[in-house]
């Protein structure tokens, strides 16, 4: 049976960037405010006309390249994304469009910041029924065009960015390579404590002038709620992931980490004993990109050759939903 290995991870962030002075500016909230919550002390937002299947486009050049591969390879293409170009149709298509993969098969997952690790996962079985041999996994997110900007959606607004990542995941029967454990989980009773409500199918019509006069249009999140849940449900994930896999955290070389909040994630290291060598934190410099983080923070490490050949890595989240999980793979 076939296993699933990454060949090749891109990223892309516009080049706009906004400090938590900017911020400060347009809402009652100071850098020592957002720096002590969060972490982050910067995020980028893409330029108008933008679209999120753009960055991805950027974002795929360099994965292509590393992968060593024509993209005519590329079987199926997986979009995880809370922040689609349109309603529909999925992201995938308008992505599958503008590579030029058109043909493949698609797919969309609607995981929110669980949604790179869900795809890594159906990637994964894909490969190893032997359906597809190389498929290309995407993370996009364009949040700057649904932030409240005022004081009210501070708690929100100060943490997400824009941004894109992707990963070629191709088969391979090499014993030693590959995904060896999954962990994934959701509990929908806490769907609303992350989440939009509006606009919706459930309401008739999907958008009224009352909507955005209440500012229902936009993210709300019950902040402490979220980070207890979190700083509980990631550590168990990653410990559980370990168990099937025969192996302990200490035995991870490397813990690629979702970037929600720095906080959690310091949090999750310390109860779990890992060093600061072992991971890599980038909320500083790029905000929550929600499905785009793992990528880009795997690119990073990549090139900081963080992550070498052989190596134990591990991919944890946690997010809106309630959902969560974590991947092992041999590197």
């Amino acid at each position: 049976m076939p296993n699933m290995k990454i060949t090749g991870v891109g990223m892309y962030v516009p080049e706009r960037v906004v400090t938590n002075d900017d911020l400060a500016k347009l809402m009652d909230t100071s850098d020592e405010w957002i720096v002590q919550r969060t972490g982050i002390k910067e995020r980028r937002y893409a330029p108008e006309g933008m679209s999120g299947a753009d960055m991805a486009e950027k974002a795929f050049a360099g994965a292509l390249k590393q992968a060593g591969i024509e993209k005519t390879s590329i079987e199926a293409v997986i979009s995880a994304t809370l922040s689609p170009d349109h309603t529909f149709p999925g992201m995938a298509c308008f992505i599958q469009e503008k590579l030029g993969l058109n043909g493949c098969a698609v797919m969309d997952i609607r995981n929110q910041c669980t949604g790179f690790l869900y795809s890594m996962a159906v990637a994964d079985a894909w490969i190893r029924t032997g359906l597809f041999k190389t498929i290309l996994i995407t993370g996009t997110e364009l949040h700057s065009t649904a932030l409240d900007f005022t004081t009210r959606g501070r708690d929100v607004t100060v943490i997400f960015g824009d941004g894109a990542g992707v990963m070629i995941a191709q088969a391979t029967d090499e014993p030693d390579k590959g995904v060896i454990a999954t962990d994934l989980h959701g509990d929908g009773k806490y769907a609303k404590a992350l989440w939009v409500e509006s606009e919706g199918s459930v309401f008739h019509p999907r958008l009224t002038h009352k909507m955005l006069d209440e500012k229902r249009i936009y993210p709300q999140m019950k902040g402490p709620l979220v980070f207890a849940h979190a700083i509980r449900r990631l550590p168990e994930s990653m410990q559980a992931a370990c168990a099937k896999a025969g192996v302990t955290v200490a035995d991870v070389d490397f813990w690629a980490f979702h970037q929600a909040n720095l906080r959690i994630n310091e949090f999750a290291c310390q109860g779990l004993g890992i060093p600061p060598e072992k991971t890599l934190h980038n909320i500083q410099k790029y905000g929550n990109t929600t499905a785009a983080t793992l990528p880009i923070v795997l690119h990073e490490a990549l090139e900081k050759k963080l992550i070498k050949p052989g190596m134990l890595v591990g991919f944890a989240t946690f997010g809106a939903g309630f959902t969560w999980g974590t991947m092992l793979m041999r590197w």
